[in-house]
C-alpha cells in the first residue's frame, strides 16, 4: 500500500511538473506585448471546461507564494486554454515578495501563505483606492517535513523533537528523543543538517505557528516569515529547500507535499498525541483545515487554524494560501480578469484539481463566502 501511494503521488506530481513546463513555454512565448494576444470573451462560458471568461482579456500579472506554484500552474494552463486572449503570468517567489509587489501596484493579485498584517493592510489603501487589501483563502495543504536518511524509510517525530532539531538542540539522528519515537529503527550516528527558507516565507511562518502552539517550551520564537532560529542552512523557495534535502544525506527540511512527491522525498509522520502518528497527505490535511474558522472582518476572510488538533487522522502542520486583492479600487484594466480567474480557481473545477495535485481544497462553507466576495470585487 505504501509503495502504491508513493507511485500515485509521484505520478500526480510529475504531471504537475509537465504542466508547469508547458506553462513556462507559453509565458515565454507571450513576453512580447506586441504579439497580438488581445480581445475579450464577451461574458461567454467556455463549454469544454465550464470556465466563465466574462470580459477577461490581456495579461494578468501576479506573484507571491511558492507553496501554491504547482496549483497555480495547473489553474493558469486550464484557464488560458478556456479563455482565449488571456495570459495569467504568476511569478512564484515568496509570500513576502508577493505582498510587496501588491502594495506597489505591480500585480493584479498576490499569493500569500499568511494573512495580511495590519500595517500591510494600511499600505494597501494607497493602491486600493477607496478600499483595502483582503485575504481570500484559496489553497490548503500540508507542510511536509521531508528528510533524507539512507537506510531509514519511515520516521516519526513529534512537535518537541522537531522544535529541538530546527533549533539546533538535537544534533544527531540517533539522539535518544528520536530513537524513543522510532522503536526498532536503525538510526545512524550522523549529524543532522536542517534546511530552512532564506527569504521571508509564509511556509516558515506557518511552521513556526505549529511549533509555537504545540511545543512552546522548546520553540520560543515568534511566528514570523523570516526564519528565527540560529544555525541550520538556508535555501531559496520551497523548491530550493526540497532540492537540498533530496541531495544531502542526513538532511531535513520543510516544504509543501507536492515538492516531496515530485522528487520522491520521504516525509515524517507526526505524533500528535492521538491514537497513531499521522502521515502528510492532502486528505489528512483536509481534516485539520476543516476545523478552520474565519477571523477576518467584513470581506476579509483570513482564517484561524488549529495547529494543536489531535483529531484522528488530522495532519496538523498545514497552511492556507490566500489570494490578496482589493475589495474596492482594483485596477480597471485587470479587474474583469482577476474576478474571472479567481472565480474559476474557487469553483468546483478549480478546487477539485487541488486534491489531485497534492493540496487540500478549502472547506465548502468558507469557499462559498470566497465566491461571494469575488463576485463583489470592484
Amino acid at each position: 500500500m505504501k509503495l502504491q501511494r508513493k507511485n500515485r503521488l509521484r505520478a500526480t506530481a510529475l504531471g504537475a511538473l509537465a504542466v508547469s513546463s508547458a506553462l513556462v513555454l507559453t509565458a515565454c512565448g507571450s513576453d512580447d506585448n506586441s504579439s497580438g494576444t488581445t480581445g475579450g470573451n464577451g461574458g461567454k462560458t467556455n463549454a469544454a471546461s465550464n470556465i466563465k471568461c466574462d470580459d477577461a482579456k490581456g495579461q494578468l500579472p501576479a506573484s507571491g507564494s511558492s507553496a501554491q506554484k504547482n496549483a497555480m500552474d495547473l489553474w493558469a494552463k486550464n484557464y488560458m486554454a478556456g479563455c482565449s486572449g488571456v495570459e495569467i503570468n504568476y511569478k512564484s517567489s515568496s509570500s513576502g515578495e508577493g505582498i510587496v509587489a501588491f502594495n506597489q501596484g505591480t500585480v493584479g493579485f498576490a499569493g500569500s501563505d499568511s494573512a495580511l498584517k495590519p500595517e500591510e493592510v494600511a499600505d494597501s489603501k494607497k493602491i486600493c483606492k477607496g478600499g483595502q487589501g483582503i485575504n481570500l483563502p484559496m489553497v490548503g495543504g500540508p507542510i511536509a517535513i521531508g528528510y533524507h536518511l539512507e537506510g531509514v524509510d519511515s520516521l516519526t517525530l513529534d512537535a518537541p523533537t522537531l522544535a529541538k532539531i530546527f533549533d539546533g538542540k538535537i544534533k544527531k539522528w540517533n539522539d535518544g528523543a528520536i530513537a524513543k519515537l522510532n522503536t526498532g529503527a536503525k538510526l545512524p550516528d550522523k549529524p543532522i543538517q536542517a534546511f530552512h527558507r532564506s527569504e521571508d516565507s509564509g511556509t516558515t511562518q506557518n511552521l513556526g505557528k505549529y511549533l509555537g502552539a504545540t511545543a512552546p517550551s522548546d520553540w520560543k520564537y515568534e511566528a514570523e516569515k523570516k526564519w528565527p532560529a540560529p544555525g541550520g542552512q538556508a535555501a531559496s523557495g520551497s523548491s530550493g529547500v526540497a532540492a537540498q534535502v533530496k541531495q544531502v544525506d542526513g538532511s531535513i527540511g520543510y516544504f509543501e507535499l507536492s515538492y516531496a512527491a515530485s522528487q520522491s522525498i520521504s516525509t515524517v509522520d507526526i505524533n500528535t498525541g492521538g491514537a497513531a502518528p499521522v502521515k502528510a497527505t492532502s486528505e489528512n490535511a483536509s481534516k485539520a483545515i476543516a476545523a478552520a474558522k474565519i477571523k477576518g472582518t467584513g470581506k476579509d476572510l483570513a482564517l484561524e487554524l488549529d495547529y494543536t488538533t489531535k483529531a484522528e487522522g488530522a495532519y496538523p502542520i498545514v497552511l492556507v494560501t490566500y489570494e490578496v486583492v482589493c475589495d474596492k479600487g482594483n485596477k480597471p484594466e485587470t479587474l474583469s480578469t482577476v474576478k474571472s480567474f479567481l472565480n474559476y480557481t474557487a469553483g468546483d473545477e478549480g478546487q477539485k484539481l487541488l486534491t489531485e495535485a497534492g493540496y487540500a481544497p478549502i472547506p465548502a462553507e468558507i469557499n462559498a463566502k470566497v465566491r461571494e466576495t469575488i463576485a463583489s470585487l470592484s
